[in-house]
């Protein structure tokens, strides 16, 4: 036994559609450290953690545990009553919610063969993940980092918890700034969303078509124009007011979300150079460009990530 406090303790509630990843996100917390115990019913919870409050055993010290909607359905809306009782108790919780959209899952599930939990009698798959959608929906509001697994392989998922979790206490606010293409939809999980379509498209240059917004010929060529530069800067002004107001209100996680059309080459340049300011005053930023080839998901990588 060790001594400390319930602020020592550190709880990460790991929620989402079935489908989504939750176990390998599970799998994950616990390479990191974490004590993970899937499936909880809501209900137990909360005994769940005094056990290890009152014994301050240092095993615990860092848990997750897994709530679903195999819950029924008025243990989930207890659910945050039960999270303002532990945060009195002086717990640090954090909600994390896994999501992907219907069809990838409808795909994940053909692939796996696997039933899905609340899938009863004559009711298709896809009502099923629709009210699986509804039961879970005060938790997604709840939620403090909400990962979309749609383009997500399981390695990806699981650097992406290792990136914003960590193994280790970090100090501040996790910010997640991301390209994406706005022809392959708006990321779910992004909590600022910007479009940059405005700008030149050095799609339409054929020497810069091949190219990304990585490479020197495109910065070049989106740095001579001087909207750039002010969409630039009115970004940054924005998140320079914005980022503090998070940080006022303690939370954990902020994703940022940059979009152009194909999410190839503005998106990306102002992504990197918004990176680039915002580390720094702010250590823990993350990139990530999701239609660039080492983020997407190709045929060759794993598909079943539930």
């Amino acid at each position: 036994m060790t001594s400390g406090t319930t602020a020592d303790m550190r709880l990460i509630i790991v929620s989402g559609l079935s489908g989504s990843g939750k176990s390998v996100a599970l799998d994950a917390l616990e390479d990191m450290g974490f004590y993970c115990i899937d499936n909880i019913p809501v209900a137990l919870l909360g005994g769940l953690i005094n056990q290890p409050i009152e014994s301050r055993d240092a095993l615990y010290k860092n848990m997750a545990v897994g709530v679903d909607a195999r819950n029924q359905a008025t243990n989930l809306e207890s659910l945050p009553d039960l999270l303002h009782s532990l945060k009195n108790q002086g717990v640090r919780y954090e909600i994390v919610f896994l999501h992907a959209e219907d069809q990838v899952l409808l795909k994940r599930y053909r692939e796996t063969r696997r039933p899905h939990p609340l899938r009863t009698g004559n009711m298709s798959l896809l009502d099923a993940i629709l009210k699986e959608r509804e039961l879970l929906g005060s938790i997604t509001c709840s939620a403090d980092l909400v990962i979309d697994t749609t383009n997500t392989s399981i390695y990806e998922l699981r650097e992406s918890l290792s990136n914003r979790i960590g193994t280790h206490e970090q100090a501040g606010l996790s910010i997640q700034i991301e390209s994406f293409g706005f022809k392959h939809g708006i990321p779910f999980d992004a909590d600022f969303v910007f479009d940059v379509r405005c700008l030149p498209n050095p799609y339409w240059e054929i020497k810069l078509r091949p190219l990304d917004g990585r490479d020197e010929a495109v910065q070049k060529f989106l740095a001579g124009h001087d909207i750039t530069g002010i969409m630039y800067m009115d970004i940054i002004n924005f998140l320079h007011n914005r980022i503090p107001e998070h940080l006022e209100h303690k939370r954990n996680y902020l994703t940022i979300a940059i979009g152009c059309t194909g999410g190839q080459h503005r998106s990306v340049y102002l992504v990197e150079k918004i990176v680039g300011e915002l580390q720094k005053d702010y250590p823990n930023v993350i990139i990530r460009h999701n239609e660039l080839p080492a983020a997407t998901l190709s045929d060759d990588k794993p598909t079943t990530i539930a």
